[in-house]
Protein backbone atom coordinates (compact mmCIF):
# COMPACT_ATOMS: atom_id res chain seq x y z
CA UNK A 1 0.00 0.00 0.00
CA UNK A 2 2.89 2.53 0.96
CA UNK A 3 4.86 1.55 -2.53
CA UNK A 4 2.00 2.73 -4.32
CA UNK A 5 1.58 5.61 -2.56
CA UNK A 6 5.20 6.60 -3.14
CA UNK A 7 4.69 5.51 -6.68
CA UNK A 8 1.90 8.03 -6.91
CA UNK A 9 3.41 10.70 -5.17
CA UNK A 10 6.49 10.39 -7.45
CA UNK A 11 5.18 10.71 -10.80
CA UNK A 12 2.81 13.57 -9.63
CA UNK A 13 6.03 15.54 -8.45
CA UNK A 14 8.13 14.09 -11.74
CA UNK A 15 5.57 15.67 -14.13
CA UNK A 16 5.20 18.54 -12.33
CA UNK A 17 9.35 20.40 -12.20
CA UNK A 18 9.05 23.52 -11.00
CA UNK A 19 12.56 26.15 -10.41
CA UNK A 20 13.95 27.39 -7.19
CA UNK A 21 11.99 29.60 -5.57
CA UNK A 22 8.84 28.49 -7.46
CA UNK A 23 7.51 25.73 -5.88
CA UNK A 24 4.36 26.78 -5.17
CA UNK A 25 2.39 23.29 -6.49
CA UNK A 26 4.91 20.96 -5.23
CA UNK A 27 4.65 22.63 -1.43
CA UNK A 28 0.78 22.41 -1.60
CA UNK A 29 0.92 18.85 -2.84
CA UNK A 30 3.96 18.06 -0.06
CA UNK A 31 1.28 19.81 2.35
CA UNK A 32 -1.68 17.60 1.20
CA UNK A 33 0.27 14.35 1.92
CA UNK A 34 1.30 15.26 5.11
CA UNK A 35 -1.88 15.75 6.14
CA UNK A 36 -3.26 13.34 4.20
CA UNK A 37 -1.81 10.63 6.43
CA UNK A 38 -1.57 12.81 9.93
CA UNK A 39 1.49 14.17 10.42
CA UNK A 40 1.90 17.57 11.94
CA UNK A 41 3.28 20.28 9.37
CA UNK A 42 5.74 22.84 11.62
CA UNK A 43 4.48 27.12 11.32
CA UNK A 44 6.99 28.45 8.99
CA UNK A 45 7.04 31.87 7.28
CA UNK A 46 8.41 30.58 3.77
CA UNK A 47 6.91 30.79 0.45
CA UNK A 48 8.48 27.57 -0.90
CA UNK A 49 8.33 24.66 1.35
CA UNK A 50 8.05 23.88 4.56
CA UNK A 51 8.75 21.25 7.67
CA UNK A 52 7.12 18.43 8.89
CA UNK A 53 7.93 17.04 12.57
CA UNK A 54 7.13 13.71 14.14
CA UNK A 55 7.54 13.48 17.62
CA UNK A 56 8.54 10.37 19.36
CA UNK A 57 7.06 8.99 22.59
CA UNK A 58 10.19 8.63 24.65
CA UNK A 59 13.12 11.40 25.42
CA UNK A 60 15.62 11.70 23.17
CA UNK A 61 17.60 14.42 20.45
CA UNK A 62 15.74 16.43 17.78
CA UNK A 63 17.33 15.47 14.41
CA UNK A 64 16.18 16.86 11.42
CA UNK A 65 16.31 15.04 7.47
CA UNK A 66 16.77 17.41 4.64
CA UNK A 67 14.75 16.81 1.23
CA UNK A 68 15.04 19.53 -1.43
CA UNK A 69 12.24 19.84 -3.85
CA UNK A 70 13.13 22.45 -6.66
CA UNK A 71 14.00 21.17 -10.33
CA UNK A 72 16.12 22.49 -13.15
CA UNK A 73 15.52 24.56 -16.40
CA UNK A 74 16.57 21.11 -18.50
CA UNK A 75 13.99 19.83 -21.44
CA UNK A 76 13.51 16.02 -20.59
CA UNK A 77 14.14 13.98 -23.55
CA UNK A 78 12.84 10.26 -21.71
CA UNK A 79 9.92 8.23 -22.67
CA UNK A 80 8.75 8.04 -19.49
CA UNK A 81 5.07 7.74 -19.18
CA UNK A 82 4.84 10.40 -16.46
CA UNK A 83 7.45 12.59 -17.98
CA UNK A 84 7.34 16.52 -17.52
CA UNK A 85 3.70 18.27 -18.60
CA UNK A 86 6.28 21.61 -18.55
CA UNK A 87 8.22 22.31 -21.31
CA UNK A 88 11.93 23.19 -20.76
CA UNK A 89 11.65 21.67 -16.47
CA UNK A 90 12.67 18.48 -15.47
CA UNK A 91 13.77 16.77 -12.64
CA UNK A 92 17.20 15.89 -13.36
CA UNK A 93 18.81 16.15 -10.33
CA UNK A 94 16.48 13.26 -8.35
CA UNK A 95 14.75 16.01 -6.14
CA UNK A 96 11.43 14.41 -7.02
CA UNK A 97 12.85 11.09 -5.31
CA UNK A 98 14.34 13.26 -2.47
CA UNK A 99 11.03 14.74 -1.86
CA UNK A 100 8.59 10.86 -1.93
CA UNK A 101 11.78 8.93 -0.09
CA UNK A 102 11.39 11.89 2.94
CA UNK A 103 7.51 11.37 2.73
CA UNK A 104 7.60 7.58 3.13
CA UNK A 105 10.24 7.81 5.94
CA UNK A 106 7.51 10.08 7.82
CA UNK A 107 4.69 8.02 7.46
CA UNK A 108 7.23 5.23 8.68
CA UNK A 109 8.51 7.63 11.74
CA UNK A 110 4.87 8.56 11.90
CA UNK A 111 3.87 4.93 12.39
CA UNK A 112 6.26 4.11 14.77
CA UNK A 113 6.26 6.80 17.09
CA UNK A 114 6.72 4.39 20.41
CA UNK A 115 10.09 2.89 18.94
CA UNK A 116 11.46 6.92 18.55
CA UNK A 117 13.38 8.96 21.08
CA UNK A 118 13.24 12.77 20.66
CA UNK A 119 12.04 13.98 17.51
CA UNK A 120 12.39 14.23 14.04
CA UNK A 121 12.06 16.91 11.16
CA UNK A 122 12.03 16.85 7.67
CA UNK A 123 12.76 19.80 5.76
CA UNK A 124 11.45 20.38 2.46
CA UNK A 125 13.86 22.82 1.30
CA UNK A 126 13.19 24.82 -1.86
CA UNK A 127 15.56 25.90 -4.11
CA UNK A 128 19.11 24.16 -3.31
CA UNK A 129 19.92 24.44 -7.17
CA UNK A 130 20.12 27.94 -6.83
CA UNK A 131 23.10 27.05 -3.90
CA UNK A 132 21.31 29.25 -1.28
CA UNK A 133 17.89 27.59 -0.81
CA UNK A 134 19.05 26.46 2.64
CA UNK A 135 19.57 29.77 4.13
CA UNK A 136 15.53 30.39 3.55
CA UNK A 137 15.37 27.32 6.16
CA UNK A 138 17.80 28.98 8.31
CA UNK A 139 15.84 32.15 8.70
CA UNK A 140 13.14 30.55 10.18
CA UNK A 141 13.02 28.69 13.66
CA UNK A 142 12.96 25.43 11.83
CA UNK A 143 16.60 24.15 12.83
CA UNK A 144 15.94 25.78 16.31
CA UNK A 145 17.63 22.78 19.09
CA UNK A 146 18.43 20.56 16.13
CA UNK A 147 21.19 18.81 17.40
CA UNK A 148 22.13 17.07 13.89
CA UNK A 149 21.21 16.55 10.66
CA UNK A 150 20.99 13.94 7.60
CA UNK A 151 20.88 14.59 3.94
CA UNK A 152 20.46 12.48 0.69
CA UNK A 153 20.87 12.06 -2.96
CA UNK A 154 20.25 10.54 -5.63
CA UNK A 155 23.06 8.26 -7.21
CA UNK A 156 22.91 7.12 -10.96
CA UNK A 157 26.55 4.99 -10.16
CA UNK A 158 25.09 2.52 -8.21
CA UNK A 159 22.35 0.16 -8.78
CA UNK A 160 18.91 0.29 -6.21
CA UNK A 161 19.49 -1.42 -2.92
CA UNK A 162 23.42 0.64 -2.31
CA UNK A 163 23.90 2.81 -0.25
CA UNK A 164 27.23 5.32 -0.41
CA UNK A 165 28.72 6.43 2.62
CA UNK A 166 31.93 8.57 3.62
CA UNK A 167 33.04 10.03 6.40
CA UNK A 168 34.78 13.80 5.89
CA UNK A 169 34.33 15.52 2.89
CA UNK A 170 32.05 15.00 -0.02
CA UNK A 171 31.54 17.93 -1.57
CA UNK A 172 33.10 20.87 -2.54
CA UNK A 173 32.49 24.48 -1.72
CA UNK A 174 31.33 26.71 -4.33
CA UNK A 175 32.24 29.89 -5.52
CA UNK A 176 31.63 32.50 -8.68
CA UNK A 177 33.30 35.15 -10.30
CA UNK A 178 32.91 37.91 -12.56
CA UNK A 179 36.45 39.71 -13.95
CA UNK A 180 35.06 42.97 -15.91
CA UNK A 181 38.21 44.01 -18.02
CA UNK A 182 38.18 47.00 -18.84
CA UNK A 183 39.89 48.99 -21.72
CA UNK A 184 39.49 51.79 -24.76
CA UNK A 185 37.41 50.99 -27.69
CA UNK A 186 38.11 51.88 -30.80
CA UNK A 187 37.97 50.73 -34.71
CA UNK A 188 39.29 47.27 -35.50
CA UNK A 189 41.79 48.75 -38.30
CA UNK A 190 43.61 51.07 -35.70
CA UNK A 191 44.21 48.87 -32.41
CA UNK A 192 46.78 51.36 -31.05
CA UNK A 193 44.20 54.04 -30.74
CA UNK A 194 42.80 52.06 -27.89
CA UNK A 195 43.37 49.00 -25.13
CA UNK A 196 42.29 46.28 -26.46
CA UNK A 197 41.00 43.92 -23.45
CA UNK A 198 40.33 40.58 -25.54
CA UNK A 199 43.80 39.67 -25.34
CA UNK A 200 43.80 40.50 -22.18
CA UNK A 201 41.09 38.33 -21.36
CA UNK A 202 42.61 35.68 -23.44
CA UNK A 203 45.82 35.61 -21.42
CA UNK A 204 44.28 35.59 -17.98
CA UNK A 205 41.99 32.53 -19.12
CA UNK A 206 45.63 30.72 -18.99
CA UNK A 207 46.85 32.44 -16.23
CA UNK A 208 44.07 31.60 -14.06
CA UNK A 209 44.67 27.85 -14.15
CA UNK A 210 48.28 28.19 -12.69
CA UNK A 211 46.39 28.57 -9.52
CA UNK A 212 45.55 24.87 -9.62
CA UNK A 213 48.63 23.47 -11.07
CA UNK A 214 51.07 26.35 -9.36
CA UNK A 215 49.48 27.27 -5.58
CA UNK A 216 47.50 24.33 -4.65
CA UNK A 217 48.62 21.59 -3.04
CA UNK A 218 48.35 18.79 -5.93
CA UNK A 219 46.80 16.41 -3.04
CA UNK A 220 43.95 18.62 -3.03
CA UNK A 221 40.62 18.27 -4.30
CA UNK A 222 40.11 22.21 -6.74
CA UNK A 223 39.21 23.49 -10.23
CA UNK A 224 39.03 26.85 -11.34
CA UNK A 225 36.74 26.65 -14.48
CA UNK A 226 36.04 29.67 -16.85
CA UNK A 227 32.68 29.32 -18.33
CA UNK A 228 31.57 32.37 -19.61
CA UNK A 229 33.89 34.47 -22.25
CA UNK A 230 31.94 38.07 -23.18
CA UNK A 231 33.33 40.82 -25.34
CA UNK A 232 32.11 42.60 -28.13
CA UNK A 233 28.98 43.11 -30.68
CA UNK A 234 30.27 43.44 -34.13
CA UNK A 235 33.43 42.47 -36.31
CA UNK A 236 35.00 45.93 -37.19
CA UNK A 237 35.04 47.22 -33.78
CA UNK A 238 37.30 46.59 -30.58
CA UNK A 239 34.95 46.66 -27.50
CA UNK A 240 35.87 48.89 -24.29
CA UNK A 241 34.63 45.86 -21.85
CA UNK A 242 35.63 42.17 -21.70
CA UNK A 243 33.53 39.79 -18.97
CA UNK A 244 35.05 36.39 -17.79
CA UNK A 245 32.40 34.60 -15.46
CA UNK A 246 33.40 31.34 -13.95
CA UNK A 247 33.38 28.96 -10.83
CA UNK A 248 35.90 27.97 -7.99
CA UNK A 249 35.47 24.42 -6.21
CA UNK A 250 37.65 23.66 -3.17
CA UNK A 251 37.41 21.37 -0.32
CA UNK A 252 39.47 22.50 1.77
CA UNK A 253 39.07 25.96 4.16
CA UNK A 254 43.11 27.38 3.24
CA UNK A 255 42.57 26.85 -0.42
CA UNK A 256 39.15 28.88 -0.84
CA UNK A 257 40.90 31.27 0.43
CA UNK A 258 44.10 31.21 -1.46
CA UNK A 259 42.22 31.04 -4.81
CA UNK A 260 40.07 34.12 -4.12
CA UNK A 261 43.46 35.49 -3.66
CA UNK A 262 45.15 34.77 -5.90
CA UNK A 263 42.43 35.19 -8.64
CA UNK A 264 42.11 38.93 -7.60
CA UNK A 265 46.32 39.28 -8.08
CA UNK A 266 46.15 37.23 -11.50
CA UNK A 267 43.10 39.45 -12.70
CA UNK A 268 44.17 42.61 -12.11
CA UNK A 269 47.98 42.43 -12.94
CA UNK A 270 47.77 40.46 -16.22
CA UNK A 271 44.96 43.70 -17.13
CA UNK A 272 47.90 45.73 -16.15
CA UNK A 273 50.38 44.28 -18.19
CA UNK A 274 48.13 44.98 -21.27
CA UNK A 275 47.33 48.27 -20.32
CA UNK A 276 44.07 47.41 -19.10
CA UNK A 277 41.85 47.54 -15.55
CA UNK A 278 40.33 44.43 -14.46
CA UNK A 279 37.38 44.75 -11.52
CA UNK A 280 36.65 41.75 -9.70
CA UNK A 281 33.30 40.12 -8.41
CA UNK A 282 33.84 37.24 -6.21
CA UNK A 283 30.30 35.77 -5.24
CA UNK A 284 30.40 33.05 -2.24
CA UNK A 285 28.39 29.98 -2.43
CA UNK A 286 27.84 27.29 0.12
CA UNK A 287 30.90 25.72 1.85
CA UNK A 288 32.39 22.45 1.41
CA UNK A 289 29.82 18.87 2.62
CA UNK A 290 32.03 17.53 5.44
CA UNK A 291 30.16 14.30 6.71
CA UNK A 292 30.61 13.59 10.52
CA UNK A 293 32.29 10.30 11.32
CA UNK A 294 30.42 8.99 14.14
CA UNK A 295 27.23 9.61 11.39
CA UNK A 296 28.42 7.90 8.68
CA UNK A 297 29.67 5.18 11.09
CA UNK A 298 26.08 4.63 11.78
CA UNK A 299 24.67 5.31 8.74
CA UNK A 300 26.43 2.40 7.29
CA UNK A 301 25.93 0.00 9.94
CA UNK A 302 22.27 0.66 9.11
CA UNK A 303 22.87 -0.14 5.79
CA UNK A 304 24.52 -3.29 6.20
CA UNK A 305 21.99 -4.79 8.88
CA UNK A 306 19.44 -4.13 6.82
CA UNK A 307 20.63 -5.73 3.78
CA UNK A 308 22.06 -2.88 1.76
CA UNK A 309 24.83 -2.80 -0.27
CA UNK A 310 27.24 -0.09 0.90
CA UNK A 311 29.91 1.61 -1.50
CA UNK A 312 32.19 4.64 -0.73
CA UNK A 313 30.89 7.79 -1.80
CA UNK A 314 32.95 9.35 -4.67
CA UNK A 315 33.88 12.93 -3.51
CA UNK A 316 32.98 15.27 -5.93
CA UNK A 317 33.53 18.84 -6.65
CA UNK A 318 29.72 19.59 -7.15
CA UNK A 319 28.51 21.25 -4.39
CA UNK A 320 25.17 21.10 -2.20
CA UNK A 321 23.77 23.68 -0.02
CA UNK A 322 23.26 20.88 2.77
CA UNK A 323 26.55 22.21 4.15
CA UNK A 324 25.57 25.24 5.30
CA UNK A 325 23.29 23.47 7.95
CA UNK A 326 26.07 21.00 8.93
CA UNK A 327 28.59 24.47 9.41
CA UNK A 328 27.27 24.53 13.16
CA UNK A 329 25.95 20.84 14.17
CA UNK A 330 27.01 17.64 13.08
CA UNK A 331 25.78 16.32 9.48
CA UNK A 332 25.94 13.42 7.12
CA UNK A 333 25.04 13.33 3.67
CA UNK A 334 24.52 10.07 1.67
CA UNK A 335 24.23 8.68 -1.93
CA UNK A 336 21.31 6.40 -2.74
CA UNK A 337 21.68 4.43 -5.25
CA UNK A 338 18.56 4.83 -7.92
CA UNK A 339 20.05 2.81 -11.13
CA UNK A 340 22.56 3.05 -13.52
CA UNK A 341 21.88 5.21 -16.22
CA UNK A 342 22.87 8.80 -17.39
CA UNK A 343 24.14 11.20 -14.68
CA UNK A 344 22.16 14.38 -12.94
CA UNK A 345 21.49 17.37 -14.86
CA UNK A 346 21.07 15.31 -18.06
CA UNK A 347 18.12 15.38 -20.43
CA UNK A 348 17.58 11.98 -19.83
CA UNK A 349 18.21 11.04 -16.27
CA UNK A 350 16.05 8.74 -14.69
CA UNK A 351 15.17 7.12 -11.23
CA UNK A 352 14.32 3.94 -10.72
CA UNK A 353 11.30 3.59 -8.75
CA UNK A 354 11.74 -0.13 -7.02
CA UNK A 355 14.58 2.74 -4.94
CA UNK A 356 11.34 4.32 -3.12
CA UNK A 357 9.97 2.10 -0.73
CA UNK A 358 13.92 0.58 0.07
CA UNK A 359 15.12 4.47 0.65
CA UNK A 360 12.24 5.32 3.01
CA UNK A 361 12.55 2.59 5.28
CA UNK A 362 16.50 2.96 5.21
CA UNK A 363 16.03 6.99 6.46
CA UNK A 364 13.44 5.70 9.25
CA UNK A 365 15.72 2.98 10.91
CA UNK A 366 18.25 5.38 10.36
CA UNK A 367 16.62 7.97 12.08
CA UNK A 368 15.20 5.65 14.77
CA UNK A 369 18.50 4.08 15.19
CA UNK A 370 20.48 7.40 15.50
CA UNK A 371 18.24 8.68 18.02
CA UNK A 372 19.47 5.95 20.53
CA UNK A 373 23.39 6.99 19.78
CA UNK A 374 24.06 10.02 21.95
CA UNK A 375 26.75 11.76 20.17
CA UNK A 376 29.74 11.49 22.57
CA UNK A 377 31.06 14.24 24.40
CA UNK A 378 34.06 15.65 22.20
CA UNK A 379 31.43 15.41 19.42
CA UNK A 380 29.14 18.13 21.00
CA UNK A 381 31.40 20.04 22.19
CA UNK A 382 33.26 20.27 18.65
CA UNK A 383 29.76 22.08 17.36
CA UNK A 384 28.82 24.06 19.99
Amino acid sequence: MLEEKLMEAFCWFHQHPELSYEEYETTARIREFLEEAGIEILPANLETGLAAVIRGEQEGPVQALRCDIDALPIAEETELSYRSEYPGKMHACGHDFHITAGLGAAILLHENRKSLKGEVRIIFQPAEESSLGALKILETDLMKGVERIWGIHSDPTNPVNTIGIREGYVAAAVDRFVITIKGTGCHGAHPDDGIDPIPAAAAMVQALQTIVSRNVNAFHPSLLSVTRIQAGNTWNVIPETAELEGTVRTMDKNDRELYRERLRQIAENTALAYGAKAQIQWIPGPPAVCNDSRMAEQACQIAGDMGFATAEEEQSLGGDDFSFYAQDIPGCYIKIGTGRGQLIHQPGFQIDRRSLLPTAKYLSSLLISSAEQRLSRDIQEKYK
